[in-house]
């Protein structure tokens, strides 16, 4: 399809995005694991003033919600697959809530009484409409089968059909439009079931009783050309043109005004109580690396200084350096989610990338913590790794820094692929091909040069992880030798030497520092992406949009859908 036309807001080209406008979506992406209360009012705090205080903003998220009709619900949980939680009636009214916290000055609602019985439906729109009434906003709704009640609060009608418009202007003139085309509205019937009923052609029968044998898509034809040449179509042309030359100036703001710092503030707070509700998150990672680690503690149970202690050794760090750091994409599907609530909010223009990818950090550590450092335990003192307390400490910060770089390596590809189960293939991939150059497996000086030892070798987070795991385990410690004809002893640093072939120019901190850079770096890489994407996508809509090449299916009208935009 080929579209064409201009958007203007005030006489202006705008783009409709971050902030211009608020959009409730047909499909409701909320956080299934907050209260209709927290829901709202953290959004309120997002994207609300700093200059309101805190109980002025939870004034208004309470109000909010007693309006759409949610009072008794306000201490119940969305919910989503784990919890039944909210009807999908409620959830929509949730996200309603969440768009008109601000009286944004230009709201887009994609199906608002969807999964609303006809009292709620009504209520709901009525707020709506008052709130247009009220602050002067501008309110488009797409609606399915409103009840009459609900079609009479609109003021301006827009019919369309497989891209024609059938009708565009005051809802009073539609009745007389179709009447006069030989297509009354029945006493006692819905005028908008009427209209939609005849130019629906998914089912091209008679619509109406003496009708006679015109098809559906003949009395579409119709009533466009009727519209056409209609008084009512001249007068919205005339009024399209009048509003275009007049250059008002632009919305008053784009997006949240809620400072930097308490959007990450708000958005940590949030994204940790959706991590400690939400199961998946850590909390079943957490058993799993339970499980694990007493698995790999009763296997290599008190492995002792014996010359076959070395190769177990090795095995046992490379299987908590690779596989159990592996774990860390179980949470993809939960953060897949996350991403799909951000983009949302984004859109929107409730905080910024910056504020949200430090919020997911800074939410994130306490609990990569608390799995690293009480299954850690478990494995280290159960195989007799070293007695001190440094190296166990070490042990357990670097376990910490290896978990949360797969994590920030899963929020890149999230931001790349974002449907989770080819996001958890692609990250299964990426970390196989890391865990085969990360010199175990096949050692440093085996690996073939080209490709594999430069730079793959390199760029695996795997060689510092099990560099810095060896020489934390190996530094100070001595073997029997069972060589013929060596030493009768062999030191931990020659075994980091020749055995493991470890880099031994620079202590076990700088390969910790390394994988911190490497946490950063994919960080930054998730941000960059999200902020390049935002800014190629018009580019490449508008590509394709001033493209020569004609496709096989044309917009029939494209004039009359972008006076629809410009007369809004």
């Amino acid at each position: 399809m080929h579209q064409t036309g201009e958007i203007l807001i005030n006489g202006r080209k705008e783009t409709l995005a971050f902030g211009t406008s608020a959009y409730v979506t047909q499909d409701d992406t909320l956080m299934t694991t907050l209260t209709v209360r927290e829901a709202v009012f953290y959004s309120a705090q997002l994207q609300l003033p700093d200059s309101m205080s805190i109980s002025e903003k939870k004034e208004r998220a309470e109000m909010t919600i007693k309006e759409m009709g949610l009072q008794d619900s306000m201490d119940t949980r969305i919910g989503g697959w784990s919890t039944k939680g909210l009807s999908g009636g409620q959830k929509r009214r949730v996200s309603i809530c969440i768009e008109i916290l601000t009286w944004p000055k230009l709201l887009f609602l994609d199906e608002p009484t969807s999964g609303l019985d006809s009292a709620a439906s009504y209520h709901v729109m009525n707020r709506i409409v008052k709130l247009a009434h009220q602050h002067g906003r501008t309110i488009i709704a797409s609606i399915h089968q409103p009840s009459s009640e609900v079609f009479e609060l609109f003021h301006n009608l827009c019919l369309l059909s497989y891209g024609k418009t059938v009708y565009f202007g005051p809802v009073s003139m539609a009745e007389m439009l179709f009447a006069t085309n030989g297509f009354p509205c029945p006493p006692l019937r819905n005028p908008s079931d009427h209209y939609l009923r005849t130019i629906n052609k998914d089912f091209d029968e008679d619509i109406e009783q003496g009708i006679g044998s015109s098809s559906t898509e003949e009395i579409i034809d119709t009533l466009v050309k009727s519209y056409k040449s209609s008084e009512i179509c001249k007068q919205v042309q005339h009024n399209v043109l009048k509003i275009s030359q007049q250059k008002r100036g632009p919305l008053e703001k784009k997006g949240s005004q809620a400072s930097f710092i308490t959007q990450s503030i708000v958005l940590t707070k949030r994204s940790f109580i959706n991590m400690y509700r939400d199961l998946g998150y850590y909390w079943l990672r957490f058993a799993i690396y339970i499980a694990l680690c007493l698995c790999v503690g009763t296997i290599f149970h008190d492995i002792g200084l014996t010359y076959g202690s070395i190769q177990a050794r090795g095995s046992m760090l490379m299987f908590v350096a690779a596989f159990l750091t592996f774990m860390a994409i179980g949470g993809f599907p939960s953060f897949v989610e996350d991403m799909k609530i951000f983009g949302r909010e984004r859109l929107n223009g409730h905080y910024g990338v910056g504020a949200f990818v430090i919020g997911n950090t800074i939410s994130s550590i306490p609990y990569l913590c608390f799995i690293s450092l009480i299954p850690g335990a478990l494995a280290y003192y159960l195989v007799g790794l070293q007695k001190s307390f440094d190296h166990f400490i070490y042990f357990v910060i670097l376990l910490f820094t290896s978990t949360m770089l797969v994590e920030s390596i899963m929020m890149t590809v999230a931001s790349v692929v974002p449907n989770y189960l080819m996001g958890i293939i692609t990250g299964a991939g990426i970390q196989g091909i890391m865990i085969l150059n990360g010199g175990f497996f096949r050692l440093p000086d085996d690996l073939p040069k080209p490709i594999w030892r430069y730079p793959m070798y390199y760029i695996a987070f795997h060689k510092y992880a099990n560099q810095g795991f060896y020489k934390n385990e190996f530094e100070g410690l001595s073997f029997p030798n069972n060589q013929v004809g060596g030493p009768p002893t062999i030191t931990g640093d020659e075994v980091l030497r020749s055995f493991w072939q470890v880099e031994m120019g620079y202590s076990k901190w700088i390969d910790l520092v390394i994988l911190f850079g490497m946490v950063v770096v994919y960080r930054l890489m998730f941000w960059g992406i999200i902020i390049t994407v935002e800014k190629i996508k018009p580019l490449i809509k508008d590509y394709m949009a001033a493209s020569p090449k004609k496709s096989s299916m044309i917009l029939e009208n494209p004039s009359s859908i972008s006076s629809q935009l410009e007369m809004l």
